[in-house]
């Protein structure tokens, strides 16, 4: 059996990173040209540094499928850091997310469209357009019922009842996509490609969140319930651009209670299935994301970003840097290689520290966290020890970007 890979032949399986300016979606990016010169750029967009905000994801979205150039800088949230005082200046609310064009800060997501429209034109219908109505109306109607099931505190007849109530509002998503030729809510044809328009833009970033936070807090499986959603979804799924906004269960279970003042668990057979796996690292497969995997290269790609910020890591880790460096060591061998080589001391609770507080799609993209928290977790239960640091529910100040602004 091979030793524990030492740092310098780790790096050397590690994927290359990417074009961050010109090449796909990414959360990394300062700056996005698609392609064209830099003065060509006159937006910044102001989005949360964790990538957790649903307005902020919904801005990127309509940036990245209209192709704007954009300049974009990174705000904390309240819920896990000190918002930056010269964007209090510029932003006294604190708001996101926020844009600057023109020399005009412009902030809510429905006014930032408006003006992006007027800017750049409309990407499939206009924001504020009689097409889109029914839609705002829809989406509306499911933010209501997902908020009052999954964050008020629940008797069982009360719970019944709001489950039917967000079930009848996902009733009528999934009769508008059922009726669309294209499967997407809001179509266009691009170079003979079908991409979706601001009408489904306006859906995408609650419907992740609650694919995410029902399965999690009560069992609740939406893609299992609505076919033509799941079909959507995993339409969207085909689409690098979304794939770069997209985060997975374990991000939105547990950066969602502080952002929403709680969420509440309902007792039963699948929630507890679920959310195990999902805690765990295991994921939940296709109910995360539909598409097939080059399991290869999102290792190989979650590799090159633990090595990108491997000091950082091992510092801001709450246990004895030596013991947790070479678990985390052995970890990284494990996801690349396949082999299980132990440590001396094997680090349980700082290797499932760091399985919890992997962000997505903050650190890496769904599959690469995927993969790097089963790696964790393999490692972390030779010992079988469940020792971990709890995650906070009413803050996320565990989550302190500083040590990782340059990311």
């Amino acid at each position: 059996m091979k030793s524990i890979l030492s740092w310098s032949e780790l790096g050397k399986l590690e994927a290359e990173d990417i074009d961050r300016i010109n090449g796909i979606n990414n959360p990394y990016s300062n700056l996005r040209l698609f392609n064209t010169k830099r003065s060509d750029v006159k937006l910044i967009f102001y989005r949360d540094r964790h990538a957790w905000c649903p307005y902020c994801q919904k801005i990127w979205l309509w940036l990245e499928f209209k192709r704007v150039p954009y300049q974009i800088k990174k705000i904390n949230m309240f819920c896990y850091g000190e918002k930056e005082h010269w964007y209090l200046e510029k932003v006294r609310s604190g708001k996101l997310p926020a844009i600057e064009l023109n020399g005009h800060i412009i902030t809510e997501s429905d006014s930032i469209i408006s003006s992006l429209e007027e800017e750049y034109g409309i990407l499939g219908s206009s924001i504020f357009s009689k097409e889109l109505e029914n839609v705002r109306v829809i989406e509306r109607d499911i933010f209501r019922a997902w908020c009052e099931w999954l964050c008020r505190k629940n008797l069982i007849f009360n719970s019944s009842s709001r489950r039917e109530k967000l079930k009848e509002s996902l009733g009528k998503l999934e009769a508008l996509l059922k009726s669309s030729k294209y499967g997407y809510v809001d179509p266009i044809k691009r170079n003979s490609q079908i991409e979706p328009g601001t009408g489904d833009i306006i859906f995408i970033p609650y419907i992740e969140r609650i694919n995410a936070s029902l399965c999690y807090y009560k069992g609740f499986s939406l893609r299992d319930e609505y076919p033509y959603i799941n079909k959507w979804l995993t339409l969207l799924e085909t689409h690098s651009i979304y794939r770069g906004t997209q985060g997975d269960f374990h991000t939105h279970s547990h950066d969602l209670p502080p952002q929403m003042g709680g969420c509440y668990t309902d007792l039963n057979s699948n929630q507890s299935y679920f959310s195990n796996q999902i805690d765990n690292g295991q994921g939940l497969g296709v109910l995360e994301l539909n598409i097939e995997d080059d399991l290869v290269f999102f290792a190989k790609f979650a590799l090159m970003r633990v090595i990108k910020h491997k000091e950082k890591i091992i510092n801001t880790n709450p246990l004895e840097n030596n013991i947790f460096e070479t678990s985390l060591r052995s970890s990284l061998s494990y996801m690349i290689t396949g082999e299980i080589n132990e440590p001396n001391v094997i680090c349980s609770s700082g290797l499932r520290y760091l399985r919890d507080r992997i962000s997505v799609p903050r650190d890496m993209p769904l599959i690469s966290a995927r993969l790097l928290r089963q790696a964790l977790e393999r490692i972390a239960s030779i010992s079988n020890s469940d020792e971990h640091f709890e995650i906070p529910i009413r803050h996320r100040f565990d989550q302190d970007p500083m040590p990782f602004i340059n990311n």
